[in-house]
């Protein structure tokens, strides 16, 4: 049996919900959901300047697992710029 999930703390939410390339329909795209703790661990890592234990404790999780959530999300923000696909930001936090 998995292990629950542990809370997030997210501090902000992201001002648009998608980002993709000009000139191309979203329904034309393949699309990569970005997590709401995925941008907060952006945030706080690249544009906060945060080390990751840092980051993890704003986000009150281990270092470990933020350093988890920033790989994915800079994973999901490079393939999204190279291949060009839309990034589709969750705006809603799920309990």
């Amino acid at each position: 049996m998995a292990r629950p999930k542990k809370c997030r703390r997210i501090c902000s939410r992201a001002p648009y919900s998608c980002f993709k390339p000009n000139g191309v329909p979203t329904v034309e795209l393949p699309k990569v959901e970005l997590l709401a703790e995925e941008l907060e661990a952006l945030r706080l890592a690249d544009v906060e300047g945060l080390s990751q234990q840092e980051g993890a404790e704003q986000m009150m999780v281990s270092r470990q697992t933020f350093g988890n959530i920033i790989k994915q999300a800079r994973f999901k923000v490079a393939s999204c710029l190279v291949q060009g696909k839309a990034l589709i930001i969750q705006t809603e936090i799920e309990e």
